[in-house]
């Protein structure tokens, strides 16, 4: 079974923090890093945690506001061995062409191509490994505007990926893991991301099959056909039936939002749902809080500026039956408790107080666990896991 873990690089909303850097995700799946948004300082919260560099083949990016997007150039700039470029450019092999390698991937809204594009060409930046831009369009997507602007040299064709039924139900597959899409409500065109995992062999009890094989003479490496829930004929006859695949895990990355319900469909029983909480009513714990406010103004005010409060986070989550429920996105106000793990956060006892606060909000209506997420939080996915 594949391994599947979820950094936190950062957990901010528009403006970081001390204790919180601007969005940015990293799933790692075995040997490969995907990356999903990629806000200012993602490179250097990515030296300091557990996540290679090197190892990223992918970045998912759900809207191109700048705390999302700011700080893809930087990285490709590092991940791809990119420069300014040489006085002589016959002196730089940059200026001619890239190597032949496998392009880094970057799936996007209508937008992501533009800005990667002139963000490379402005700064006058050389890569040297390729990169691909598949943008996910909406019918109501402009035209692409970049016809009279030079693709830089590093820059393969990219697909521009159509909805189908309202959503893109297949943006990228392999043997094992694929990913599918949906527009979220936002403030602009935004984007929800949902990873499944291909089913995997059930368990397999060797008792049960042994004595068959043994009895008539078949290899003990048949057991490898039976535990991918094959059926195997016996040379007397008998049939043996390997357990059933039982289903893959489901993560659904949510970009920020005040109206999930488009992707609702295909996240409905994911493992874990990554739901934004910028906002909060703590009244009695954030020094901050308006003497007019209410749980109803807060989520108001949220709802105007295309954002979620921890309630509806609870609520969607409950709605599409995830089993667990992550925090993410939050108010710079909010500052990140300290993790003596990574030794990393907030020290102060307000600072605990006030994400538990956040997290009860949450949990009032959903039934199964809720995290607050922090920048370096780091866990495994496994089935019947709990995020600690």
């Amino acid at each position: 079974m594949s391994n599947i873990n979820i950094t936190f690089l950062g957990t901010a909303s528009a403006q970081p923090s001390r204790t919180r850097n601007h969005s940015a995700l990293a799933l790692r799946l075995d040997g490969d890093v995907w990356l999903f948004d990629c806000g200012e300082g993602t490179q250097r919260q990515i030296q300091k945690s557990a996540v290679k560099m090197g190892r990223i083949t992918k970045v998912f990016i759900t809207h191109t506001h700048g705390d999302h997007i700011f700080g893809l150039l930087p990285l490709l700039a590092s991940r791809l061995n990119g420069a300014g470029g040489m006085i002589d450019e016959a002196l730089d092999p940059r200026a001619s062409g890239v190597t032949d390698s496998e392009p880094l991937e970057i799936y996007g809204p209508s937008g992501t191509r533009a800005y990667v594009r002139t963000g490379l060409v402005y700064t006058h930046t050389l890569l040297s490994s390729p990169y691909v831009v598949h943008e996910l369009r909406t019918p109501n997507d402009p035209p692409d505007s970049l016809a009279s602007l030079p693709r830089p040299a590093a820059e393969l064709p990219g697909r521009d990926i159509e909805q189908v039924d309202g959503a893109w139900p297949e943006i990228y597959k392999d043997v094992t893991f694929s990913v599918a899409a949906a527009p979220i409500l936002h403030s602009v065109s935004c984007v929800g991301y949902v990873v499944r995992e291909a089913a995997i062999p059930g368990k397999i009890d060797p008792q049960q099959y042994i004595p068959h094989l043994k009895r008539t003479g078949l290899p003990m490496s048949t057991m490898r056909r039976l535990q991918q829930g094959e059926a195997v004929q016996l040379p007397d006859g008998t049939i043996l039936r390997g357990p059933p695949k039982r289903p893959g895990r489901k993560l659904a990355i949510l970009g920020d939002t005040y109206d999930p319900s488009p992707i609702a469909e295909l996240a409905m029983h994911a493992d874990v749902l990554i739901h934004e909480a910028t906002n909060a009513h703590l009244p009695g714990i954030d020094p901050e809080t308006k003497a007019s406010d209410t749980y109803t103004i807060v989520e108001e005010r949220s709802r105007s500026r295309g954002h979620s409060t921890p309630q509806m986070a609870a609520l969607f989550a409950a709605r599409v039956n995830a089993r667990k429920l992550v925090l993410n996105h939050f108010s710079s106000r909010y500052a990140g408790d300290y993790d003596p793990a990574t030794q990393h956060g907030d020290q102060r006892p307000a600072a605990k107080e006030t994400m538990e606060a956040i997290r009860a909000l949450a949990q009032l209506h959903f039934n199964g666990p809720v995290v607050c997420a922090r920048d370096f939080m780091t866990f495994d996915v496994q089935h019947g896991d709990s995020v600690q």
